[in-house]
């Protein structure tokens, strides 16, 4: 618990982010279907996906979830400590589970998920 558990990578293109990251590092890449989004698999770490919604920034940009018992008192947490939640718990699928973003103090947004 508590550990890193899906990254998200921005891409505008999926084919030439499927086939860069396979070839590199052996990912096992998966449109999930209903989606307009790419899954991946690494052989031994957290897994993720390739998001067009998110912006290539001119600085690294990648989304790193961390998975939690219940997001809404992690939240709690984090907002007693000073953090902010800037999205609240939102169902990805009944399969996928549940997802919220926190800024911490300095304003570095985390991703947070859990399954129910």
């Amino acid at each position: 618990m508590n550990g890193i558990c899906h990254i998200e990578i921005p891409s505008k293109d999926y084919e030439k982010a499927k086939k860069f990251y396979s070839a590199v590092f052996g990912w096992e890449c998966q449109d999930l279907a209903g989606m307009d989004y790419v899954a991946y698999k690494p052989p031994g770490g957290p897994g993720g996906g390739f998001d067009k919604t998110l912006e290539i920034a001119p600085k690294p940009g990648i989304s790193i979830y961390i998975e939690v018992e219940d997001i809404e008192a992690t939240i709690k947490k984090a907002e007693g400590l000073g953090g902010k939640c800037t999205k609240e718990k939102t169902q990805i699928s009944p399969e996928y589970g549940y997802y919220a973003f926190l800024a911490d103090l300095e304003g570095n947004q985390i991703g947070l998920w859990a399954k129910n």
